[in-house]
């Protein structure tokens, strides 16, 4: 048996097989991977709490509905609208129909009036007559200039075939080119008779005056039988429109202030409005401009003021008295509670709701809010916000609830 030459042959080294494993590659890679995810870590959150800067506004208390304390100023002045408008026709004629009324409420593209569409029917007729007309000499045009160009070309044939002289087919060639002529002034004319046709529908509908905006009739100026007319025509028999119209969502106030007192005057400070005809009723408001020009005569300058109250009793040109505003009493028994107001640029919309961004520290809150009215640049906000809280202005895009901010000197 060779069991001593197997001993050794198991005790001899192999040259040929391949050096075991190094182990120290294997670290070095282990800590490339371990420092780059150091880095990507310490990269996120250096990234993640990097402050935003934002400008902010703190939402004030809001004033008491009813008299407010230490009026700095008073003044009068008068209802104005900012749409009103007395509608005409636009063309001259006899007014047949009037359909409104005093008092009466029109929506916009409402017919108030119609005139004598005779002469515009008959000169609609006319057109459509013409436009016929002109259409029928197109197509015998067309069918003339069809036999001539078959004429021209038999001719043609028989001129090469020494049939017919050269002047006949000369001849028959210019007449089909005056036919060719013919018919594209024809068409031509057919294309005028048809825009005729639609100015004149034009002028049919001229007969109907409309409503150029949602209002209230105020004033009735023409009767049936009467001429009116775009243009005055000097005499006094014509009329020169059918009624005034007024929209009453556009009722203001404007008063004049005198010059020396127009510096405590400020755009959005509050107001309260008295009417002359109700002068147990306070109407809050706002300042909307003050006009920037003054009237050399009386020294004043005029000033607009919102009405918060959109009511009926509210006409045009009634007499009002406005006193302005500089801080508000405590509320009493009996008095509306008022809203909060916030600018309009404190709101963002996130996942198709209204929230703001309540400034939390160096962080931001998400609040979902209810607008309400919208007051000059300001919005009525009737949950979620508290007189003091500090919120976001023009909000951006990447923020979000717990976002860390940094407010702007």
């Amino acid at each position: 048996m060779n069991t001593n030459a197997d001993l050794l042959k198991e005790l001899r080294i192999d040259r040929s097989a391949p050096p075991p494993p190094s182990r120290r590659g294997l670290w070095i890679g282990l800590a490339v991977a371990a420092l780059l995810l150091v880095l990507l870590v310490v990269g996120v959150l250096v990234l993640g709490n990097r402050a935003i800067e934002v400008d902010t506004t703190v939402v004030a208390a809001p004033v008491a509905a009813g008299a407010a304390g230490g009026s700095v100023l008073d003044a009068s002045g008068y209802v104005v609208a900012r749409r009103m408008a007395t509608v005409s026709a636009k063309i001259t004629g006899r007014v047949r129909e009037v359909r409104i009324e005093e008092g009466q409420r029109v929506e916009e593209g409402e017919i108030l009036a119609t005139l004598d569409p005779i002469d515009a029917d008959a000169r609609r007729d006319l057109s459509a007559a013409q436009l016929d007309a002109a259409r029928s000499q197109v197509a015998g045009v067309q069918a003339q200039l069809t036999e001539a160009s078959a004429n021209a070309d038999r001719l043609q044939t028989l001129v090469g075939q020494q049939l017919v002289s050269k002047a006949q087919y000369e001849q028959a060639v210019a007449q089909r080119d005056a036919l060719r002529a013919q018919l594209t002034t024809s068409r031509r004319n057919a294309t005028v008779a048809s825009e005729q046709l639609r100015i004149s529908a034009i002028g049919v509908d001229d007969t109907f005056v409309r409503a150029p905006f949602a209002g209230v009739v105020i004033a009735k100026a023409a009767q049936p039988g009467e001429i009116v007319s775009p243009l005055s025509a000097g005499g006094g028999f014509t009329r020169t429109g059918i009624g005034t119209l007024v929209d009453m969502e556009s009722l203001e106030v404007e008063v004049d202030v005198g010059e020396s007192y127009i510096g405590r005057v400020k755009p959005g400070m509050p107001v309260e409005t008295t009417l002359n005809a109700y002068q147990d009723w306070k109407i809050p408001g706002s300042v909307i401009a003050i006009v920037p020009t003054a009237d050399r005569g009386k020294a004043t300058v005029k000033v607009r003021i919102a009405l918060d109250a959109k009511d009926g009793r509210i006409v045009p040109d009634m007499g009002a008295t406005v006193s302005f505003l500089e801080q508000a009493r405590p509320a009493q028994d009996g008095d509306a509670p008022r809203l909060p107001r916030v600018p309009a640029a404190a709101l963002s919309e996130r996942d198709g709701a209204q929230v703001v961004f309540v400034v939390d520290g160096d962080v931001v809150r998400q609040r979902a809010v209810e607008p309400g009215e919208r007051v000059g640049g300001n919005v009525e906000i009737g949950k979620g916000v508290s007189p003091g809280d500090e919120l976001v202005l023009d909000a951006p895009d990447a923020l979000e609830d717990g976002s860390r901010v940094r407010v702007k000197p």
